[in-house]
C-alpha cells in the first residue's frame, strides 16, 4: 500500500506529462473518429470504456480525456488490474482500517478515495475477480465503500474510465466478466486503432520520440533517413507505440545499427538462410534463436565501441551484470578485439 500514495502524486504531473494533441491522435483517419468522440465526452462526467491492443495508447488517451474534464483538477489514480495480486486488490481498492488484517498497522486510504474528485482508471479492468467485480458494481451505484475493517461508509466523487484490450461481449459468454457491470462502465466506448492501422501516424511518432529518448539519455543522434521513416511504416508493430517507443529508444542509445531501423552491420552479421521448398526445413525454434543472438551480437559490438571497449562500463550501459557480458563476449568470439 506504500506504493499507492506515491502512485497519487505521480498522477499531479497528469496533462503536463503528454505530449501535444496532435501526437496523440495525429493525422491519420482512424484517429481523428477517436478524437472527435473523447472531445465530445472529456466534459461529460460519464463512465469511459477504451479498447485496444496492448501499447496502442489506453492510458494516455485517458490521461487526455481526465485533463480536460471537470475532474481535471483532482488526482488521475490507475489501478492495474492485471499486475495487482487478487488477495490485495480488495483493499488497494478501497483500502483498510488499522487491525483489519495481519500486519494492517496503520489505516491506509484506497484508490478509490485518493481519486475523490478525480480520475480512477481501471487499466486492464478484464482481469479483475468476479467477487470484485461484484463489489465495484456496488460501489459504482452510489459512490459508496467501507474500507476492510470498518463498517462506517464513505463516499466519493470520482470520473470512472475503464480500459482493456479482451473483447468485454466474449469474456461475458464465457463467464469471466458481469454483463451489469460491463453496462454500468460502457456509457461511451472509445476504440483505439492499432499502429498498423495509422501507418500514416509513424513519421511524427517516430520524431517526437526521437527527441523525447534524446532529452531522457542526454544523447545525440543522426535525424531519420528517408528509407528508415520507409522501414518503420513497413513494419507490423505487435506492441503498437509502445513498442515504437522502445526501439526509437534504442537508436537513441545504440545508434541505427544496434536498432531494427537498418540491418545490423554486415561486417559483424550472423545471416540466416530461409530453406527453400526442395531443402531440408529448419526448426522454426532455431531461426528465432539466431535471429536473436545476432541482433544480441550487434548491440553488444556497438556497445563496446560506444564505451571504447570498456567492458564495465559496457555492462553498465546494456544494464547487465559484468559476468554475463563477459560470458556473451566469449560465446560471440570478441574476446580478443579491441576495436
Amino acid at each position: 500500500m506504500d506504493g499507492i500514495q506515491g502512485k497519487a502524486n505521480g498522477a499531479r504531473q497528469g496533462w503536463n506529462t503528454l505530449p501535444p494533441e496532435e501526437v496523440i491522435f495525429g493525422q491519420s483517419e482512424a484517429m481523428a473518429i477517436v478524437r472527435k468522440r473523447a472531445r465530445k465526452v472529456a466534459t461529460a462526467s460519464v463512465p469511459l470504456l477504451i479498447q485496444g491492443e496492448g501499447g496502442a495508447g489506453k492510458e494516455v488517451l485517458a490521461r487526455w480525456i481526465h485533463g480536460r474534464s471537470a475532474a481535471g483538477t483532482g488526482e488521475f489514480v490507475k489501478v492495474s488490474c492485471a499486475a495487482i495480486p487478487r488477495a490485495l486488490m480488495e483493499s488497494e481498492l478501497f483500502g483498510y482500517e488499522k487491525g483489519a488484517f495481519t500486519g494492517a498497522n496503520d489505516s491506509r486510504p484506497g484508490r478509490v478515495e485518493l481519486a475523490d474528485n478525480g480520475t480512477l482508471f481501471l487499466d486492464e479492468i478484464a482481469d479483475l475477480d468476479l467477487d470484485l467485480q461484484s463489489k465495484l458494481l456496488h460501489f459504482l451505484q452510489d459512490g459508496r465503500f467501507c474500507p476492510l475493517g470498518s463498517n462506517a461508509e464513505r463516499t466519493v466523487n470520482i470520473r470512472l474510465i475503464c480500459a482493456t484490450h479482451k473483447n468485454l461481449a466474449e469474456q461475458i459468454n464465457i463467464g469471466r466478466f458481469r454483463a451489469d457491470l460491463f453496462y454500468r462502465i460502457n456509457v461511451v466506448q472509445l476504440n483505439l486503432p492499432p499502429l498498423r492501422e495509422r501507418r500514416e501516424d509513424i513519421p511524427m511518432l517516430a520524431e517526437y520520440f526521437r527527441a523525447k529518448h534524446m532529452k531522457q539519455f542526454e544523447r545525440d543522434c543522426e535525424s531519420f533517413r528517408a528509407e528508415m521513416i520507409q522501414s518503420l511504416k513497413n513494419m507490423n508493430w505487435p506492441g503498437n507505440v509502445r513498442e515504437l517507443s522502445n526501439e526509437i529508444a534504442r537508436y537513441v542509445l545504440m545508434g541505427p545499427n544496434a536498432s531494427l531501423l537498418q540491418k545490423p552491420l554486415q561486417k559483424h552479421s550472423h545471416t540466416i538462410s530461409i530453406p527453400s521448398a526442395e531443402a531440408e526445413a529448419i526448426p522454426l525454434k532455431r531461426i528465432a534463436k539466431e535471429a536473436v543472438r545476432r541482433m544480441e551480437y550487434s548491440v553488444i559490438v556497438e556497445a563496446l565501441r560506444a564505451n571504447h571497449w570498456n567492458r564495465r562500463k559496457t555492462a553498465q550501459e546494456l544494464k547487465i551484470s559484468y559476468r554475463a557480458l563477459i560470458y556473451k563476449i566469449r560465446d560471440a568470439r570478441l574476446a580478443d578485439r579491441n576495436h
